[in-house]
């Protein structure tokens, strides 16, 4: 049965992984290891030791923290669960959208924020 926080784990890496426009390919070959592995690691299927995930993180280029960002948080109640997919880092979509968004430059990615949530205060 697979460990919550392994599960975390393993979207954060894929999350990051993506985001980087990284492969699992590239990411095994860069960590030494097969991309079946990477795979594993993603889906939660295979704990992750400190070791490789202090590699992961080094050639993801963030700290180990990373992965365990937003472990402990709590549901909103107050948000809309049909508003947005029960988990957000598993969604091709919303994923492209934030490669996009950070791919702008910073002070029309700011813009672009502030309109957003303008259309969004009056939907």
């Amino acid at each position: 049965m697979k460990h919550p926080v392994d599960v975390h784990v393993g979207k954060r890496i894929r999350h990051r992984r993506w985001m980087n426009g990284t492969t699992q390919q590239q990411l095994a070959e860069a960590v030494g290891i097969k991309f079946q592995q990477i795979q594993k690691y993603e889906t939660g299927m295979n704990r992750v030791s400190a070791s490789r995930l202090w590699d992961i993180a080094k050639v993801l280029g963030v700290e180990i923290s990373f992965f365990f960002e937003g472990l402990d948080a709590e549901p909103n109640p107050n948000a809309n669960a049909s508003d947005m997919p029960g988990d957000i880092l598993t969604d091709k979509e919303a994923l492209e959208l934030l490669r996009s968004y950070y791919a702008i430059p910073e002070n029309q990615r700011r813009r672009l924020f502030d309109l957003a949530r303008v259309l969004s205060e009056a939907a």
